[in-house]
C-alpha cells in the first residue's frame, strides 16, 4: 500500500510587485525576493549560487542558462520555459512547477522538498544522484528522464509518461506508477520490490524478468 501525503504549497502574498529578472545583476549576492516577474525573455545566463523566495514567474522563458547551486523557497513557475538550464546541486523547497517546459533541464545532485511538477514537458531531464521528499509529478511527460541512483522519499507519478526512464540504482517501494503510460523503462531489479504497478504493466516487468506471459 502507498502512502498518502499532501504537498505544501508555495506560501507567496497575493500583491507581489511587479519586478525584473536582470536585478540579480546588480547585486554582489544574487537575490530575488517578494516580486512578481512575467513575459521576460533570456539565454546563456550563468548565475551561481542565486537565491530565489517568495517570486512568481508567469510567461518567462530562461534557457540556456546556468544557475549551478541555486536556493529556491516559495516560488511559482507558470507557463515558462527553462530549456537546457542548470540547477544542478540546488536546494528548491516549495516550488510549483505548472504547464512549463523543462526539456532537458539538469536537476542532479539537487534536493527537492514539496515540488510538484504539473503539466510539464520534462523528457530527458537528469536527476541522477538528487535527493526527493514530498514530490508530486502530475501529468507530465518524462520521456527519457534519469532518476539515476537517487533518493525517493514520499515521491508519486500521476497519469505521467514515463517511457525510457531510468530508475537504475533507485529503490522504487511505495512508489505508485500504476496511472503511468510506459514502454520500457531501465530498472534494477532487486530495487522493484514494493514498487506499486497495474495489472498491465505487471505483464511487461514479467517479462523484464525473462518470464515466458502467455496472452
Amino acid at each position: 500500500m502507498t502512502t498518502k501525503f499532501k504537498i505544501e504549497r508555495p506560501l507567496i502574498p497575493n500583491d507581489l510587485p511587479q519586478g525584473t529578472f536582470e536585478d540579480v545583476f546588480y547585486d554582489e549576492e544574487p537575490y530575488l525576493s517578494h516580486q512578481m516577474i512575467t513575459n521576460t525573455s533570456r539565454e546563456n545566463d550563468s548565475i551561481e549560487r542565486l537565491i530565489v523566495f517568495k517570486v512568481l514567474f508567469q510567461k518567462v522563458s530562461l534557457i540556456h542558462s546556468n544557475f549551478n547551486k541555486i536556493d529556491m523557497t516559495d516560488v511559482i513557475f507558470e507557463n515558462c520555459d527553462l530549456s537546457n538550464s542548470t540547477f544542478n546541486e540546488g536546494i528548491i523547497h516549495r516550488v510549483t512547477f505548472k504547464n512549463c517546459k523543462l526539456l532537458g533541464v539538469d536537476f542532479s545532485e539537487a534536493h527537492l522538498g514539496n515540488v510538484s511538477f504539473e503539466g510539464c514537458i520534462m523528457n530527458l531531464c537528469n536527476f541522477g544522484l538528487a535527493r526527493f521528499k514530498q514530490i508530486c509529478f502530475d501529468q507530465s511527460s518524462l520521456r527519457s528522464t534519469s532518476f539515476y541512483d537517487c533518493q525517493f522519499k514520499k515521491v508519486k507519478f500521476e497519469h505521467c509518461n514515463i517511457d525510457e526512464v531510468d530508475f537504475s540504482d533507485t529503490p522504487l517501494n511505495n512508489i505508485d506508477i500504476s496511472t503511468c503510460k510506459f514502454e520500457r523503462l531501465n530498472v534494477t531489479i532487486k530495487n522493484l520490490s514494493g514498487c506499486v504497478i497495474s495489472t498491465e504493466q505487471a505483464i511487461g516487468f514479467a517479462e523484464l524478468l525473462g518470464l515466458k506471459v502467455k496472452r
